[in-house]
């Protein structure tokens, strides 16, 4: 199943605030991605009910198995896309930027054949 943009934005914070503070909370994602608490509820329903996070009794928001493996990818790309752009001398800021968006429509062949590029670099 392709996933929306938001919904992958909002897997990939997920995994990102559990690996900073070992939790995650929806006001936690509301504060990292500046959304209001209801925005990230409605989102954060609709993940839950389609079985990419659980959330417990006490508010704590986990990555089920599929939503891990989404998020990891996800992330990959954004962290592989961004350190390319940087090493062409694209300043920090804007290659990060700029990974968020592409990050989302590069084909997995395509992303395949950069990561391949960037081994023979490192």
């Amino acid at each position: 199943m392709k996933l929306k943009e938001s919904a992958e934005n909002y897997l990939e914070t997920i995994l990102i605030i559990k690996k900073q503070q070992g939790y995650v909370r929806s006001i936690d994602i509301a504060h990292m991605l500046s959304f209001s608490k209801p925005s990230v509820s409605i989102a954060m329903k609709s993940l839950k009910d389609n079985g990419y996070i659980s959330i417990d009794e006490k508010g704590a928001i986990s990555l089920t198995e599929e939503g891990r493996i989404i998020a990891e990818n996800v992330y990959e790309r954004h962290e592989i896309i961004a350190s390319m752009l940087i090493s062409l001398g694209v300043p920090e800021d804007i290659a990060y930027e700029d990974s968020c968006k592409i990050e989302h429509v590069i084909s997995p062949e395509t992303f395949a054949r950069l990561k391949e590029h960037r081994k023979k670099f490192n």
